[in-house]
């Protein structure tokens, strides 16, 4: 197969196309042969160092990807060689060929093209795994979006506005900001310009990118009983806490991630796989949920879209196909 591998860290230019070893499907997995991959801030992260893969994983960039199952590991059911799936992955991603655990599959959504279809698992999961399974977002709440112009903030305003809440949302410029209109966001903030807690009023739930930076405007915005899912760091690790606005307020503040979850278990990526297929999948087979695809690169060419994310004006998602 090829894949892009990391010579050492830094910037985008460190990623090369090389010929490697095909995978294997171990038992309970199974290979794909990949057409298409998509770009995450996360990978970013691991390119320059900051983000390794958990245990046992593979090395390789790529926290997605569709496909074509071409084989199956030992134990496997429910699959069949030749199925077109999009997974979600811990690595190995950026690469003609995948092996990923089978609980880890999901089948291309009725009315998505293969290729696009690799820009879903992971805003798919991460989206419906913190507004649903965690924060219990319900009809008539308001949702705050921090980076609604993101992969996971373009998603995550669809899937509000299908479950019935008001969506507000933070972007940096008028066109990010614009476009988050166009999918549905309520309340528009210039994080540049405009104080967001002054202009949402009080946020149920806050999804939250930025960490450190945010955080007591996060508290400062909930509502009674709000819940604040933290799910990045883009604005820093630490930060102070006042516990006295947190209990008058009975609010929860979480952090959550995704990569490093075991595959079972009540919080693992099994259950999170099945909730979407269940829940989230027929929204996006009706179109109240869509991908959002700023562009395509080809996978030889990931520099040239990790370049892209890092000048800031990607809207959605960026895909590379194989």
């Amino acid at each position: 197969m090829h894949a892009i591998t990391v010579k050492a860290p830094g910037g985008p230019d460190v990623m090369e196309w090389t010929e490697l070893r095909d995978p294997e499907p171990g038992p309970g997995e199974v290979l794909l042969d990949v057409a298409a991959t998509a770009v995450n801030r996360a990978d970013l992260l691991q390119r320059q160092g900051h983000y390794p893969p958990p245990p046992g994983a593979s090395e390789i960039i790529g926290l997605e990807a569709s496909g074509v199952v071409a084989a199956l590991g030992e134990g496997v059911t429910g699959w069949r060689v030749g199925d077109e799936v999009c997974a979600l992955l811990a690595g190995g991603g950026y690469a003609t060929k995948v092996a990923v655990p089978a609980g880890q599959l999901l089948p291309v959504p009725a009315g998505v093209d293969l290729v696009t279809a690799a820009s879903l698992p992971e805003v798919a999961c991460t989206v419906w795994s913190n507004l649903v399974l965690h924060a219990r977002l319900r009809a008539g709440e308001t949702l705050l979006v921090h980076g609604g112009a993101g992969g996971i903030g373009t998603h995550a305003i669809q899937v509000g506005k299908a479950l019935g809440a008001r969506v507000a949302v933070t972007a940096g410029s008028a066109d990010r900001l614009a476009r988050c209109a166009e999918l549905g966001a309520d309340v528009l903030v210039n994080h540049r310009e405009q104080d967001f807690v002054a202009e949402v009023g009080g946020a149920d739930v806050v999804l939250d990118n930025m960490g450190a930076a945010y955080l007591s405007r996060n508290v400062a915005v909930l509502n009674p009983d709000g819940r604040l899912v933290v799910i990045g760091m883009q604005g820093g690790r630490k930060a102070e806490l006042d516990l006295g606005k947190l209990l008058a307020k009975r609010a929860t503040v979480t952090g959550t991630g995704l990569r490093a979850r075991p595959l079972d278990g009540p919080s693992g990526k099994a259950r999170i796989i099945a909730e979407v297929r269940e829940n989230l999948w027929p929204l996006v087979a009706a179109g109240r949920v869509k991908p959002v695809v700023h562009a395509v690169y080809p996978l030889a060419e990931a520099a040239a879209a990790h370049r892209a994310m890092d000048d800031g004006s990607v809207v959605g998602k960026l895909v590379l196909t194989a």
